[in-house]
């Protein structure tokens, strides 16, 4: 799968991957407000065999599938994001 990869503007540690290039209407207002605006940091062929830094990237694949994409957080606001991210996965099933 290509994904593409964006760095926060507001938090240092923070990225998110999508599988294609970003459409900030797409995504949940959650999300965009952690993010600030989006900068392209990268975009590669993921696949469940690539080595990642920080993430599993059978994990990344199954979020992208399941709710459009993937975050990559500091440690520190993990349980912030998670919280979003499901209500993320909410939101795309109502």
């Amino acid at each position: 799968m290509h994904t593409y990869v964006y760095r926060s503007s507001k938090k240092d540690g923070l990225y998110l991957y999508l599988p294609k290039t970003i459409d900030k209407c797409e995504l949940p207002d959650a999300v965009t407000q952690q993010m600030g605006e989006p900068e392209l940091a990268l975009s590669f062929m993921l696949t469940s065999d690539r080595k990642l830094g920080q993430e599993d990237p059978a994990t990344v694949i199954s979020n992208i599938e399941s709710q459009g994409f993937h975050i990559q957080m500091p440690r520190d606001i993990e349980d912030q994001i998670a919280t979003i991210a499901q209500q993320a996965i909410k939101n795309k099933h109502d």
